[in-house]
């Protein structure tokens, strides 16, 4: 998946409404009056100020663009291969239709390019693209084409390197191809010539995948291959965490319960074929302990070791070792390991030897993998890599709050790199009932590829549903090794920076021990020439990697965008939804380096700079009505990054959580970023049992709950249920099962299964929404008055937060002061 982006940033907001309102007439301001007809036509009046200097995209609903994007795209099919052509937005199902289908792996935010530096410098819409190489696809797209080229491996281009695409011009007969991207002519090897029609293109065109579609695999050969050597099958390794709150509080139990039955259910290519997926266990406290699981074994056998500072893998042959072939093995070891550890008393843990044991544990068996670390508390115990508390809320607002994001020790940073190198990979799920310092502990999975999962306050009663369904999906999808990720651009533009979870050892290739379904790198684009509106610009990534079958692959994915000398143009073609992902991840890695009113100032100076441009260049009262989409929501998208709890926390959000949600939106798709930021309110009072779509949703905003109703809102990580005090009795009756508001269970964590069509809806809409989600999202019942109202009332992004973050509207005027500012 890939979408071009435009950057911005921003600032906080001192100034009230009414302050705002009256900066356009502050010759009147004595005689406003907050109920008074004066202040209600001041107001009127203000609102047509607005609308005259810039336009309705200020006043717009994003819930009116998003039902208008489903009306007007959503019900045909989406014919791709046209280029510059803008799909649809995120939040609307389609279907792709023709031979280009890479707009479900590729999405742009500017899908007409600026002609040269200097009108992107004016405009202030950064270039960039959110790619997400391996995204999964939906039931009826075809999976990308494996193309095999033989033996000399795939076509290239000899200067650039590009690979074989539909952007390649075969010239003299078929003999020779001229490059699309560096227009390098290179000679057509014997066993790939073909005759070309009349058109100039090649007769067997639409017989090759690579020369007719935008997403396709290249095999591999030995060149690619890491030292010139065929790649051995991966390997998973899991580490759990066996000190006292680990066991306490149910974890090491319902682990070793679910891994009996998930080893099952291991990624393969073929769903017919067994897995070749080895896996080892080791558990740990303040020492480790590795376990001989060889099949030939008539009970595992446990090694211990004690000397954390110089960790080794005691035992090679029947570490890692195949499911089938070891299976009463691993069930009596997964049985015992909660018995062994039920009464122990050790509450101190390492950290850093654990991830060196897995390591040394793939160097062994020369193979890539995935560590999935099963941790609970801060690692305060001798070893490398110890930390300490470090947790001072004083420091929150001053200069030195970026160092909270920091690692507080570099051992972890050259740790990544070592396991980057050996194609470690690692996914940590953390269990915490205090601060752990997440910001340190996920610096080698961000690094790696990997993915953090955190449950503070794990109870097995509340959390074992949403832990279990995040295990099972993060072991079972799919996903690749040892990847390395390099986007080629045609002459005028090359690509500048790189955002996501990974590494880079040089400025060109990004490195991933593992690259799964989920993830997104997003990369950032200047120009170095001028572009041709003639003939666009191009775009092409290709990813190296191993498949969990030990094969080594190429997945392409080419896109190509117009250029453009005209403003109107640049505007009309951006995208909200993949601009907001793209500040957000800009702002988030800023927060490392700057203060962060520093990053809140850039933020709003720049969309500022964006209004203005397209104000001055664009907009005119005559056409105030066709304003584009990218326009019209840009200020309510842009104030609920600013909002954020990494931005603008409030005295509730601990740092663990504010580092946590950090690096989680670094590898966030558009679609996930959209609903993260701005989430999804739909309303079930009215709710049609006949219907198979979901309820249209309505703005987030306290004006929107009526309370009589009954409302789902998700943001990507929870599913809160907000039950109004006065809402109907058989509505009650039909979702809970008890006609009377107070009998409400607030605790519950899944709806009743009731035998009535209203239940069954409301449940088929959670399942529906949990789906569309890359995390398992725990079901709230939120009662009104309730003391959780408050956790709810955060989530809904257009009203004034706790925290001192500014509303929609407050928003919109003091967007409206800088815009006026720049503009005069």
């Amino acid at each position: 998946m890939i979408f071009f982006v435009c950057t911005m940033e921003v600032n906080g907001l001192g100034s009230s409404f009414l302050q705002n309102i009256f900066f356009c007439f502050p010759q009147r301001k004595e005689n406003h009056s907050g109920s008074s007809l004066l202040g209600v036509f001041f107001f009127c009046s203000w609102i047509k100020a607005c609308q005259s200097f810039i336009g309705w995209y200020f006043f717009s609903t994003q819930i009116q663009v998003i039902e208008d994007d489903k009306a007007n795209k959503g019900s045909e099919p989406f014919t791709t291969g046209v280029r510059g052509q803008a799909p649809p937005l995120v939040t609307t199902k389609f279907q792709c239709m023709l031979f280009f289908f890479f707009f479900i792996y590729c999405k742009t935010v500017a899908y007409n390019m600026p002609c040269n530096s200097d009108m992107a410098k004016q405009s202030q819409v950064p270039l960039a693209a959110v790619i997400k190489p391996l995204a999964p696809l939906p039931p009826d797209e075809t999976p990308p084409y494996l193309v095999d080229h033989g033996e000399s491996g795939p076509i290239r281009c000899n200067r650039c390197k590009a690979y074989m695409c539909p952007y390649m011009q075969f010239i003299e007969g078929g003999r020779r191809f001229q490059c699309g991207f560096c227009s390098c002519v290179t000679e057509v090897p014997p066993h790939y010539f073909q005759h070309l029609d009349h058109t100039g293109k090649r007769v067997d065109c639409y017989d090759r995948p690579e020369l007719s579609m935008g997403s396709y695999e290249f095999m591999a050969t030995v060149d690619y291959c890491k030292n010139n050597k065929i790649p051995q099958p991966p390997a998973f390794i899991f580490l759990i965490d066996v000190s006292y709150n680990a066991v306490k509080n149910g974890m090491v139990g319902i682990v070793c319960q679910e891994l009996k039955t998930l080893l099952d259910y291991l990624p393969r290519e073929n769903p017919d074929v067994e897995s070749n997926i080895r896996v080892g266990f080791v558990t740990y406290n303040k020492v480790l302990h590795f376990y001989n699981v060889k099949a030939s074994l008539a009970q595992p056998q446990m090694m211990v070791v004690s000397d954390v500072a110089d960790m080794f893998v005691p035992l090679l042959d029947g570490f890692l070792v195949n499911v089938s072939e070891s299976r009463v093995v691993i069930e009596s070891l997964l049985d015992q390991i909660p018995e062994m550890f039920a009464d122990t008393r050790e509450t101190e843990t390492v950290f850093g030897p654990v991830i060196q044991a897995g390591l040394e544990a793939l160097k062994a068996a020369d193979c890539a993998g995935k560590l999935f670390v099963f941790h609970s508390s801060l690692p305060i115990a001798e070893a490398p890599g110890k930390l300490k508390n470090r947790e001072d809320k004083k420091l929150v607002g001053t200069d030195k709050e970026k160092s909270l994001f920091q690692p507080q020790v570099s051992f972890y940073n050259t740790l990544a790199k070592e396991c980057v190198v050996q194609g470690c990979c690692v996914d940590l799920f953390l269990f915490p009932n205090q601060y752990v310092d997440v910001a340190t502990l996920g610096v080698v999975p961000t690094s790696t590829g990997g993915s953090i999962y955190k449950y503070t306050y794990f109870q097995a009663s509340s959390d074992q549903e949403r832990f279990l369904n995040d295990l099972r999906r993060d072991v079972q999808k799919p996903m690749g090794f040892d990847a390395v990720m390099r986007v080629r651009t045609s002459t005028g533009i090359r690509a500048t920076d790189f955002f996501g979870s990974f590494y880079m050892s040089n400025t060109t290739d990004v490195e991933l021990a593992g690259l799964d379904c989920d993830k997104t790198v997003t990369v950032e684009f200047r120009h170095d020439d001028k572009l041709s509106e003639e003939t666009g610009a191009l775009m092409q990534c290709a990813v190296l990697y191993t498949s969990c079958s030990g094969q080594r692959r190429l997945r392409i994915h080419n896109m190509a965008v117009n250029c453009c000398s005209q403003l109107a143009d640049l505007y009309r073609n951006c995208e909200t939804d993949t601009v907001i992902n793209f500040f957000a991840k800009y702002a988030y890695r800023s927060v490392l380096s700057s203060p962060i009113k520093n990053v809140r100032d850039s933020l709003v100076n720049q969309c500022a700079q964006i209004l203005a441009c397209y104000r001055k260049n664009c907009a005119s009262p005559s056409s105030a009505g066709q304003v584009t989409k990218c326009m019209k929501l840009l200020p309510v998208y842009l104030n609920c990054v600013l909002k954020s709890d990494v931005l603008q926390p409030g005295a509730d959000i601990s740092l663990d959580d504010r580092a946590y949600l950090r690096q989680l939106v670094s590898t966030m798709d558009v679609s996930e970023s959209h609903v993260f930021f701005y989430p999804r309110l739909l309303p079930l009072q009215k709710l049609d049992v006949e219907s198979i779509s979901v309820p249209v949703a309505v703005r987030d905003s306290e004006e929107r709950l009526s309370r009589g109703g009954v409302y789902l809102l998700e943001n990507g990580l929870n599913i809160f249920l907000w039950v109004g005090v006065n809402a109907q009795q058989e509505l009650l009756q039909n979702i809970f099962g008890t006609p009377a508001f107070g009998q409400i269970d607030p605790n519950m964590t899944s709806l009743p299964a009731l035998d009535n069509p209203f239940s069954k809806r409301l449940r088929e809409i959670i399942e529906s929404v949990r789906a569309q989600r890359s995390r398992y999202m725990k079901l709230m019942v939120v009662k009104q008055e309730d003391k959780l109202e408050l956790i709810f009332k955060h989530f809904l992004v257009e009203d004034k937060s706790n925290n001192g973050g500014a509303s929609y509207v407050d928003f919109l005027c003091h967007m409206h002061k800088e815009i006026r500012q720049l503009l005069s």
